[in-house]
């Protein structure tokens, strides 16, 4: 396995790359927080609680409220 890299031994390219993955797994889990706090609970697959905890799961819990936790 190898060695873990401090933030300073980092290329420019892996730098930007973790900066702008972060910024999206925070941008989809405000998405999906918002949108599950202004479901009812008739318009959600499963309870609110559930879905906002599963918000946490990196990139696959928001995905996952988007592809199944709503109803139309």
């Amino acid at each position: 396995m190898a060695a873990r890299k401090k933030w300073s031994e980092l290329s420019t390219v892996s730098r930007t790359a973790l900066v702008v993955g972060g910024g999206v797994q925070i941008l989809l889990q405000l998405a999906a927080l918002r949108d599950i706090s202004q479901r009812t609970p008739e318009q959600v697959n499963g309870s609110k609680r559930g879905w906002v905890a599963a918000s946490f799961i990196n990139f696959l819990g928001p995905l996952a409220w988007f592809k199944w936790g709503r109803r139309d």
